[in-house]
């Protein structure tokens, strides 16, 4: 039976391990550029983004290249944002909590925990810039498996857009452009707007700020060649030759850089003095309004990137941090998606075969906690009587299931401690009583071991035995439970099935009166154990610090 992908094309193994979409000196896929950013109009800028649209985005990619290669900033901001998505943590979440499920989670858990994936994701993420980006998966089966031996990162412009549909990716080739094998390629669309895959990318936005800088930056350049010197005005006699008027010229020119030159005794040059009217600071306060514009177009604001003048306060610095995280939680979904389509259900079925649930991977998340916080929480969850898979438990702390041989950690035995709280505040009057109750205990032992006056008292009776029977006598343990059985013989009373028992049970565990328990069975023991080390001669101080 043919293996199919979800779009129910034909998978083609024999494909998959030869690289298909590599670069050429000859033919369409060359890694020369046009670097059409060199004279760059309004005109021809506007002729480019008209020709991605129509299909063939070749000069749109490469503008988008030489964007970021000449503009600081844009390279910033940009980088920024992708390194945000792909430093983030990586998750595997198995389809359930059955065997083959759990195993199929750790072997994709097992080959992602490669030396160059938070490389290729950064690749990956390349689409943000440019609307789109595609990958070439190398696969291998040395290890008898199939696994990607590479992720490579193809230009742009080796693809072309489907012009009926602007949405499937085709790869072009020496005799047009061909479908992208299946299981072959990782295709992502990042889309800064609603609309064409092509035209979702911020760079088609910021191309037009970039063009205004650009012009921007070359005035000033300009300005600071000739700002503060004076202007110089060479005159010549009616009777000058040609000559004679070149050597002038030059020799104004050459005053600007050289500050000497020499002209003929017939000719003078005279200095004026600039007059400087106006703000002279328009450049700069031009190019930093328009990378302002590029820092709320690619991180949503500008906080993390500029500071405005006065400063800012930690409101508005609180109000930045939540637009950017919204930002990259967003690019992590998105991304996610991708990798579950394009690497996640490939490998799976590549090595199992089509399944009906597949293992989801997650980048990142919305409520990120350290791993004592993930344990703490997880161990309150359980405390309260709510189940949970062992499954996810495992998949978000990183954690994969067990061989059979291999060594395990397990809690060790003992006494499980009670939750914080629990014990809630003892009242003197509680701890004098157990107090004397525990003496009695004590003093009984003593008399049955020492005089052995008490006939009906087992020889091999300990002081625990005695603690506990002090503790039962005239039917002691009633007052103590008291606080508890009551409120459960009125909730038995007022509920009428067993759901509705089942749903309040939990919140009247929490809410009830434990004083007269855990100042019998809390300080109780620990004053026992006190009394009893005395007895042993043990030394107070030493109790005093285990109690």
């Amino acid at each position: 039976m043919a293996l199919l992908d979800q779009f129910g094309r034909t998978i083609d193994t024999k494909k998959l391990t030869r690289e298909e979409s590599a670069p050429s000196m000859m033919g369409v896929r060359t890694i020369m550029s046009g670097h059409p950013s060199r004279s760059l109009t309004p005109q021809r800028i506007a002729a480019i983004l008209i020709e991605a649209e129509e299909g063939d985005a070749t000069r749109y990619f490469e503008l988008a290249e030489d964007m970021e290669e000449k503009d600081l900033h844009y390279l910033g901001v940009l980088g920024t944002r992708k390194r945000a998505v792909a430093q983030l943590e990586i998750t595997i979440e198995a389809a359930s909590d059955d065997a083959t499920d759990v195993k199929i989670a750790d072997e994709v858990r097992e080959f992602l925990r490669r030396d160059t994936l938070q490389g290729e994701l950064f690749d990956i993420l390349d689409a943000i810039g440019k609307g789109v980006s595609c990958s070439e998966i190398v696969w291998e089966t040395s290890a008898k498996q199939w696994r990607p031996a590479h992720i490579k990162w193809r230009e742009p412009k080796f693809f072309q857009f489907d012009p009926y549909d602007g949405e499937t990716l085709r790869l072009r080739d020496g005799i047009g452009v061909v479908d992208l094998t299946p299981y072959k390629y990782i295709t992502h669309v990042a889309k800064a707007k609603s609309g064409l895959p092509i035209r979702g990318g911020l760079a088609r936005a910021v191309s037009w700020v970039w063009l205004f800088k650009n012009f921007s930056l070359k005035n000033w350049v300009a300005f600071g060649e000739i700002f503060g010197q004076p202007y110089r005005v060479g005159k010549y006699h009616p009777s000058a030759t040609v000559d004679d008027k070149a050597a002038l010229l030059r020799a104004v020119a050459s005053i600007g850089s050289d500050a000497a030159a020499i002209v003929p005794e017939s000719m003078m040059i005279e200095f004026i003095e600039a007059e400087k009217s106006g703000s002279i600071d328009v450049y700069d306060r031009f190019s930093r309004f328009l990378d302002e514009q590029v820092s709320k177009g690619v991180l949503g604001q500008t906080l993390t990137t500029e500071v405005t003048q006065g400063g800012g306060n930690r409101a508005l610095g609180q109000v930045h941090a939540n637009v950017a995280q919204d930002i990259r939680d967003s690019d992590s979904q998105q991304l996610a998606a991708t990798l579950n389509r394009d690497l996640v259900r490939p490998y799976v079925d590549l090595n199992h075969g089509p399944q009906k649930r597949y293992p989801v991977l997650i980048i990142g998340r919305p409520d990120e906690l350290t791993l004592p916080q993930k344990l703490d929480y997880t161990e309150k969850f359980v405390r309260q009587g709510l189940k949970v898979e062992s499954s996810q438990v495992r998949d978000r702390l990183g954690w994969t299931e067990p061989e059979g041989d291999a060594e395990l950690l397990g809690a060790s035995p003992g006494r499980t401690a009670p939750p914080p709280g629990a014990r809630g505040e003892i009242s003197e009057q509680s701890k004098r009583a157990a107090f004397d109750r525990i003496m009695r205990a004590v003093h009984a032992v003593h008399a049955v071991r020492s005089t052995n006056a008490v006939a009906d008292v087992d020889p091999d009776t300990d002081a625990i035995d005695a603690a506990v029977a002090a503790a039962l006598e005239d039917e002691g343990w009633q007052p103590t439970m008291e606080p508890m059985v009551a409120p459960l013989r009125e909730l038995l009373a007022e509920v009428e099935s067993l759901g509705e028992l089942r749903e309040r049970l939990a919140e009247l565990v929490g809410n009830m009166n434990l004083e007269e328990l855990t100042a019998q069975w809390g300080v109780g023991d620990a004053m026992f154990v006190t009394r009893l080390a005395g007895a042993l001669g043990i030394s107070l101080e030493e109790v005093d610090a285990d109690v």
